[in-house]
């Protein structure tokens, strides 16, 4: 429930070792939103205890800033938690987060603000749609947070896949979304526990560039990654969330169309393998043959599905350049089929025997779920996501 003195807006800052942060974040966030909305909102700063005394810091800062409020915690520990500590503190009928390490734009307040105020639930910053980035992030990074985000589509498809950044720890939400909801969250990251476990209708995303830190260091570490795999796990464990489940309608029109151009693919795939493949025709090896023929098919399957299949979410995204953007996400999803596929074909050709056609055809109808289904969430994403 909303405390006494209620404010319209509490904005969780959780932090651990921050204090050289912590002045500059408490000063930008303060202006800008005394600009937008003086008086109606709160600063929560909840540090686990810092060696570097970040709670002394901001706790001296209060005196200046009487709408900034700060949490000790002793013998708790966690991002996780220390943001629920926080929302269970606030009085805000909006609640919110935002890293303390600058590391997301303060400025960016403003267009979530905004998004709730013209009847969001939920409003997401975003690195992955237009607008979003990041700045400095190795390949190995980037390559992590998107594994990450696909093997989310995989587990939990109907909460991972209604935001195109489920990683984000940048967000608000209406309170009501979690009124008398029990929040468990496990690792780094909350938002999705927020959107399985909330009664969250309408989602708005704002893209923002997340920037390199300027003081202390990244609490990034392998075990996160692995905690939120745990973390989908155990939301799936504990049941389908029944409100998703009965607003989720399977795109039966759409996987027919995509069934269509996928055959009309196959014949194109059989068609060329025999060409390539065939002693009598160029006889080339089962391996390559099997290469050049499927992505012959891709190029077939990526044409018809764009022109037919999702055309009224590609009309959305016009523009060669977008085109081609679609077009390598595509190749690069059919590609990983396309591993699996050869693995099947040699499976089911050396080891099992069975003709060099029938293999490949079990192994196409064994990959073309996987084709379907990820290409919905990534080449023409499909998510629920309002403005």
């Amino acid at each position: 429930m909303v405390g006494e003195g209620s404010v319209y807006f509490s904005l969780i800052i959780p932090t651990y070792n921050e204090a050289k942060n912590i002045p500059d974040i408490v000063r930008l966030l303060t202006r800008l939103l005394d600009e937008f909305i003086a008086g109606q909102y709160e600063l929560i700063i909840v540090d686990d205890n810092s060696p570097d005394l970040t709670w002394e810091v901001a706790q001296a800062m209060a005196v200046d800033y009487p709408q900034l409020r700060v949490m000790r915690r002793q013998t708790e520990r966690g991002l996780s938690t220390a943001v629920i500590r926080g929302w269970q503190a606030a009085r805000g009928e909006v609640l919110g987060v935002i890293d303390g390490d600058l590391q997301h734009p303060p400025e960016v307040l403003r267009k979530l603000l905004t998004e709730i105020g013209q009847g969001a639930d939920l409003a997401v910053a975003s690195r992955h749609i237009e607008g979003g980035g990041v700045s400095q992030w190795s390949f190995v990074r980037r390559f992590l947070s998107r594994g990450a985000q696909l093997l989310g589509l995989l587990i939990l498809p109907n909460v991972v896949g209604r935001v195109s950044d489920p990683m984000s720890g940048y967000f608000m939400f209406r309170r009501r979304a979690i009124a008398e909801r029990i929040l468990n969250p496990m690792g780094y990251k909350i938002l999705l526990e927020v959107i399985g476990r909330g009664d969250v209708q309408q989602i708005a995303e704002v893209g923002y560039v997340f920037q390199e830190r300027l003081e202390g260091e990244s609490k990034v570490t392998w075990r996160q990654y692995v905690d939120y795999l745990l973390h989908l796990a155990r939301l799936r464990s504990r049941g389908r969330i029944s409100r998703l489940r009965k607003r989720f309608q399977p795109p039966l029109v759409r996987f027919f169309r995509f069934g269509l151009v996928g055959l009309s693919g196959v014949f194109v795939d059989m068609a060329m393998f025999y060409l390539l493949s065939d002693p009598s025709a160029l006889a080339l090896g089962l391996t390559r043959s099997k290469i050049l023929a499927a992505e012959t098919a891709v190029i077939n399957n990526f044409l018809w599905n764009d022109f037919w299949t999702f055309r009224d979410l590609a009309a959305n995204q016009q523009g060669w350049r977008k085109r081609l953007k679609r077009f390598l996400k595509f190749n690069i999803i059919c590609l990983i089929g396309l591993v699996l596929n050869v693995l099947l074909l040699n499976l089911f050709f050396n080891v099992f025997h069975l003709n060099r056609y029938l293999a490949n055809l079990i192994a196409i109808v064994l990959v073309a779920v996987w084709n379907f289904w990820i290409s919905l969430k990534l080449s023409w994403r499909v998510t629920e996501v309002g403005k």
